[in-house]
């Protein structure tokens, strides 16, 4: 009997998509034998390669996909034949009027799930779970986030860590929004006291977005060492060998919380009880207000006394 093929479409950013990883979890777990293949973005969406969640990726772009949000498109015969080798496809890209699963189902497609990634009054991984009911797949409400590496990658990212210290913690003071992000000068406080009361290594992790961060931390001269330029694959590498990590509402703090470690994340102005990390492994700190100043009143001791690593 053939395998069952599974083509996922998924864009966004990289917790968005990291939020996705139960219900392609699920996915594995009911059809083991299954090829599933993700359209997305490469750099983020071969994380769930890495993780053996994906037998292959391909970009949004190469795949064409725009064409399909038009009414009546021209369709390629190579693209029909690609679209009718699947038997299930899975759409998260936004499609309020239903154009792309129509022209899907229209060049002769199985099976279209729709999936709305907006995400509004719950749990980003319950609404992405959701869709999955139509495949008698049901949420517990308790999934959460797991990226299993594969053991190549975690070796490779204990090499680099190993030469940075016995035992480290990786700190990355960067988001998507500079409205997300704890003060620097607070994170780097957080560092100095790690440093004097522990016996941790604090590590800066910084990401592709964070050039105005990086600029920052070489004008203060910073001891600390900085980890920078690596590709998703190989960050998650390093922070599955990190004894912990902290950092505000972003894309690598969901990485770190996938992977297992502790994580302490730093919430101010988005909701925790939809976007925070999901895992046995993660603490919030949230302040007590919510306007725009409230990261504010979040002090580096507030968070030193959360890590217990």
């Amino acid at each position: 009997m053939p395998k069952p093929r599974i083509l996922v479409l998924r864009g966004g950013a990289i917790g968005d998509f990291i939020f996705t990883l139960p219900a392609l979890q699920a996915l594995r777990t009911r059809w083991p034998d299954s090829y599933i293949e993700i359209i997305g973005y490469p750099h983020i969406a071969q994380l769930a390669q890495a993780g053996r969640l994906a037998d292959a990726i391909a970009s949004l772009d190469k795949a064409e996909i725009a064409r399909y949000f038009s009414f009546n498109p021209s369709i390629p015969d190579e693209q029909v034949d690609y679209i009718k080798s699947f038997d299930l496809i899975i759409s998260y890209l936004f499609d309020p009027a239903g154009t792309v699963k129509e022209n899907l189902r229209s060049i002769g497609a199985k099976q279209v799930i729709y999936g709305c990634p907006i995400v509004e009054n719950a749990h980003a991984v319950d609404v992405l779970m959701k869709p999955l009911e139509e495949l008698a797949i049901y949420s517990e409400g308790i999934e959460y986030p797991c990226l299993r590496l594969k053991d190549s990658h975690k070796k490779a990212g204990s090499v680099i860590v190993e030469k940075m210290g016995k035992k480290i913690i990786a700190i990355h003071p960067g988001s998507g929004s500079p409205k997300k992000n704890w003060p620097l000068e607070n994170f780097l406080s957080l560092g100095e006291l790690i440093s004097t009361r522990t016996n941790i290594q604090p590590v800066f992790i910084l990401g592709e977005a964070d050039n105005v961060i990086a600029e920052k931390l070489a004008s203060t001269k910073t001891s600390f060492p900085i980890v920078s330029g690596h590709s998703l694959v190989d960050l998650a590498g390093i922070l599955s060998a990190c004894a912990g990590y902290i950092g505000n509402d972003s894309g690598i703090t969901h990485l770190a919380a996938s992977l297992g470690i502790t994580v302490v994340a730093i919430y101010g102005p988005t909701d925790p009880a939809i976007w925070a990390p999901r895992g046995p492994n993660v603490k919030i700190v949230t302040p007590q207000t919510k306007d725009e100043k409230c990261l504010t009143t979040i002090t580096p001791l507030m968070v030193f006394n959360e890590i217990n690593f």
